[in-house]
C-alpha cells in the first residue's frame, strides 16, 4: 500500500513544498520503499502531489510515483489494488495503449485518461486516489466501494484543500488546532460508533465517502475552490429472479473463490489472518486450494490464555485441515502489555480504539512483518454481508413481525432455539443499543455538559426498512467503515497490505440482495454460505455454534487485571472532563457498578467502559492538535 498527500491553494505567495514534505514524512510507514512529490503552478493555482510507496506489484523503480503523462497533462497519486488490472490492461491495449511497467498504478493512470470518472465503476479492488485532468481542468479524487482505503480532506479556506490517506498528515501540514467534534464523540461514548459520518474526531477534517468521487474545477482559479461529490456505484437491494438453491450455492463458491485467487496477485509473499471461525477459514481453505497445496501457507492467529475467549482449539482444527506445509503464527496477548500498547495504537488509529482487538490486530501486522508477509487477507465484511452477528436475526423476527408474518417469526426462532445458535451468546449489554428507549436498561450517567446536546443519536434499528437495507447501512455506516478503518491503520503501521475478499463488490452485489431467509435459515447464521464452503471445511468449523473471531477477555481485564490502572485514570485530572464529555464522578460510579456485574451478566457493556479510556487517551495523545469547543 501508499500514503498519498496533496494540496491546491490559490494563494500566489504559499510556499506548499514544506507543507508537502511534512504530510510525506508523516505517512512513511505507509510506504517505506520510496517516497516522491511534483510541484506545478497551473492557470493561477499552486498544485502539489506526494506519495510514500510499500511496492506490491513490479518491485523496481518504475512503479514510484507520482505518475504524469509525458506532455504534462496528467497526474496521479494512488494507493490501493486493483485486482482486475490485467483485464483492463488487455482493454486498453486493444485500443492501441503502450505499457511500459507491470504495475496496477500505470493501469489506473491510463484508465482514468481514457475513461475519466467513469472508470471507477470499472476497477475491481480497493483504492483512494487523486488524479489531475488539466484537458478537463479538474482534479478527481476517489475511494473505493467499500472505502477500504482511507482518503481525508480539509478545506481551511475557500481557496485551499489539503488531502491526505491520515489525518495525521492534514495535522502536520495545518500547524493549527482543531475543535473535537461533538457529534463524533457523542456517538462514540454512548453508541460504540466509529466513522459513522463524513465528519471525523477533528471538527472541519472530512473523510470522502466510500463508491464516491469529488471533483475540483480547476478551470476558474480566481474563483473559490468547491468540491463537488458524486456516487459512482450503489449495492443492489433488490432480490434477483429465484434460481434453484443448489445453482446458488455453486454460484456462491465460485464468486468468493475467484474473490480471493485475484488477492494472492503480486510480487510479495502472502499471508491470511485465521480466527477458528468460518469467515477466515474459508479463506485459508481457498487460499490453500488455489495453490493446490504446493505453496506453504502463512497463517497469523491471536490466542488467549483464557479458556472461555481461546480459539486454539478451532484454530488446530484447521492447521490440520490445511495440511504440514502451513507455516502458523500466534500471538498471545495479555493486559498490561494491550494497555501499554494503546497509546502507540490510538496514534496510528488517528481516532480512538474500539477495543483491544485493535492492540491484537497490531501485534499480528508486526509479526507479518518480522516474519517478511507483505500482504494479508483477512475475513472483514462477512457478517455484514450475510447476517452473521446476533442483532440479524432480532431484525429478521422484528421485520417479519411487522408484515405481518407471525407464523414465520415464530418458527424461525423455534429453529434458532432448537439448535441452540446465536440466542445463548445474545447479551444485554450488546442488545440494548437497539432495544426502544423505553425498554433499555435504567443507566449511570456520565455525560459531560457537551453530551446529549447535538441530536447526534443515530437509531441503529430497521428505520422502517427491511433487513437486507439494515446490512447496507452496517456495510456504509455502522460498522465497515470502523473495522476497515482500524485494521487499515494497524496494518499499514508496519508497511503491511490488508486485502478482503468478502468486500469483493462482485460478492456483494451476489450475497447482499438475497433473502433474509437464505442468509438466516434452518437455525444458521450465513446458512447459503456454510453450505456453499461444507465441502472445504472441517465439519467443526462449518457448522461451528459459536462466535468470537478475534477476541480477548478484556471485560475481566478492565475489572481485575487493569483495574488499578483503570482507576489511577478515572480518579485523576481528565482531558475528556475538561473538554466537557464526560461527567467524572458519574464514570467512577458506572465502573463501580461494572466490577460488581458477574461475568456476562448485568447491564454494563465492556464498551461503556472502554469507550471512556479510549476517548482520554486519544485526546491525550492528540491535545497538541485540539483545542476546546
Amino acid at each position: 500500500m501508499c500514503g498519498l498527500s496533496g494540496i491546491i491553494s490559490l494563494a500566489p505567495d504559499e510556499i506548499i513544498s514544506e507543507c508537502l514534505d511534512r504530510m510525506i514524512q508523516a505517512q512513511t510507514h505507509r510506504g517505506p520503499d520510496s517516497d516522491g512529490k511534483w510541484l506545478q503552478r497551473y492557470n493561477g493555482a499552486q498544485i502539489g502531489f506526494g506519495h510514500t510507496r510499500l511496492a506490491i506489484f513490479d518491485l523496481t523503480d518504475a512503479g514510484n510515483q507520482p505518475v504524469r503523462s509525458e506532455d504534462g497533462p496528467y497526474a496521479l497519486i494512488y494507493n490501493g489494488a486493483i485486482y482486475n488490472y490485467l483485464e483492463l490492461r488487455a482493454e486498453l491495449e486493444a485500443h492501441g495503449v503502450r505499457f511500459h511497467t507491470r504495475c496496477d498504478t500505470e493501469v489506473v493512470f491510463q484508465c482514468l485518461i481514457a475513461w475519466g470518472e467513469k472508470a471507477f465503476a470499472k476497477f475491481n479492488g480497493m483504492w483512494a486516489l487523486a488524479f489531475l485532468d488539466r484537458k478537463s481542468e479538474k482534479l478527481l479524487l476517489s475511494r473505493d466501494h467499500f472505502g477500504i482505503k482511507p482518503l481525508y480532506y480539509h478545506q481551511s479556506s475557500p481557496k485551499r484543500l489539503v488531502f491526505a490517506s491520515e489525518i495525521k498528515a492534514i495535522l502536520k501540514c495545518s500547524g493549527e488546532r482543531f475543535e473535537v467534534s461533538a457529534p463524533a464523540v457523542e456517538r462514540f461514548l454512548l453508541q460504540s460508533l466509529l466513522d459513522a459520518q463524513e465528519e471525523t474526531f477533528f471538527k472541519g477534517v472530512k473523510s470522502l465517502p466510500p463508491a464516491h468521487f469529488a471533483s475540483v474545477d480547476l478551470s476558474a482559479p480566481s474563483k473559490n475552490l468547491e468540491i463537488k461529490i458524486e456516487r459512482y456505484w450503489s449495492p443492489e437491494v433488490v432480490e434477483p429472479a429465484r434460481r434453484s438453491e443448489a445453482d446458488l450455492i455453486e454460484e456462491v463458491r465460485a464468486t468468493f473463490s475467484d474473490a480471493v485467487r485475484i488477492r494472492l496477485q503480486g510480487d510479495v509473499p502472502v499471508g491470511v489472518l485465521l480466527s477458528g471461525g468460518l469467515d477466515s477459514s474459508s479463506i485459508a481453505a481457498a487460499m490453500n486450494s488455489i495453490s493446490g497445496g504446493k505453496t506453504p501457507l502463512s497463517v497469523l492467529s491471536a490466542v488467549s490464555g483464557d479458556p472461555r475467549f481461546d480459539e486454539s482449539p478451532f484454530i488446530r482444527k484447521m492447521i490440520d485441515h490445511l495440511g504440514p506445509s502451513t507455516r502458523v503464527f500466534l500471538k498471545k496477548l495479555k493486559a498490561e502489555e494491550a494497555f501499554d500498547l494503546l497509546d502507540t495504537v490510538t496514534w496510528f488509529n488517528d481516532e480512538p480504539a474500539n477495543s483491544f482487538s485493535n492492540v491484537s490486530h497490531y501485534l499480528l501486522m508486526e509479526e507479518a512483518k518480522n516474519r517478511g508477509i507483505t500482504v494479508v487477507l483477512s475475513g472483514q465484511g462477512a457478517d455484514e454481508l450475510l447476517c452473521g452477528y446476533s442483532k440479524y436475526l432480532g431484525f429478521y423476527v422484528q421485520s417479519l413481525v411487522q408484515r405481518g408474518k407471525w407464523y414465520s417469526a415464530a418458527r424461525v426462532l423455534a429453529e434458532f432455539v432448537g439448535r441452540r445458535t446465536v440466542l445463548p451468546q445474545m447479551r444485554i449489554q450488546e442488545a440494548k443499543r437497539y432495544l426502544p428507549k423505553a425498554l433499555c436498561p435504567k443507566e449511570i450517567d456520565i455525560r459531560g455538559p457537551l453530551i446529549g446536546r447535538n441530536g447526534s443519536h443515530l437509531n441503529v434499528g430497521l428505520n422502517g426498512g427491511g433487513v437486507v437495507q439494515r446490512q447496507v447501512d452496517d456495510i456504509y455506516r455502522y460498522s465497515v467503515p470502523a473495522l476497515v478503518h482500524y485494521e487499515d491503520r494497524m496494518s499499514m503501521s508496519f508497511s503491511r497490505e490488508i486485502r478482503l475478499p468478502f468486500l469483493d463488490h462482485r460478492l456483494v452485489t451476489l450475497l447482499l440482495p438475497l433473502s433474509p431467509s437464505l442468509k438466516l435459515s434452518r437455525g444458521w447464521t450465513k446458512w447459503i454460505f456454510r453450505k456453499a464452503m461444507e465441502g472445504s471445511l472441517p465439519k467443526e468449523i462449518t457448522w461451528r455454534k459459536d462466535k468470537k473471531g478475534f477476541t480477548s477477555p478484556e471485560s475481566e481485564w478492565l475489572k481485575r487485571e487493569l483495574n488499578g490502572r483503570v482507576r489511577a485514570l478515572f480518579d485523576g485530572e481528565m482531558l475528556a472532563s475538561k473538554f466537557g464529555f464526560i461527567d467524572q464522578a458519574g464514570l467512577r460510579k458506572r465502573y463501580e457498578a461494572y466490577c460488581r456485574q458477574l461475568p456476562e451478566k448485568g447491564s454494563i457493556g465492556c464498551k461503556d467502559i472502554f469507550n471512556m479510556i479510549s476517548l482520554e487517551l486519544w485526546l491525550r495523545r492528540f491535545e497538541n492538535h485540539l483545542k476546546a469547543a
